[in-house]
């Protein structure tokens, strides 16, 4: 088995004690719910890709992403999901 070299760490330990690898991330054609979501947020929150490379692989626009993470900061995964649209992103 061969290993892509990068340029990041391949794995990252979260303040919950859990570890996030690369082959955690979902895939780059995945139908999005919460738990996905909040992968990709904590994988560039943490160092695990870089913010463009999350953008570039998942086609999303840099203000889906950034109500993604300010979400997930806020108010944890339940934010992410898409019947929470309006219990937590009103003014």
């Amino acid at each position: 088995m061969f290993v892509k070299k990068t340029s990041g760490p391949r794995i990252v330990t979260l303040p919950n004690g859990s570890i996030l690898t690369v082959a955690d991330l979902p895939p780059k054609d995945t139908r999005w719910v919460a738990s996905r979501k909040e992968t990709v947020v904590l994988a560039v929150t943490h160092g695990l890709i870089t913010r463009d490379e999350a953008l570039r692989r998942y086609g999303l626009s840099e203000e889906e992403f950034d109500a993604w993470t300010e979400a997930v900061r806020r108010h944890g995964r339940a934010a992410l999901k898409v019947t929470a649209l309006q219990r937590f992103r009103q003014p």
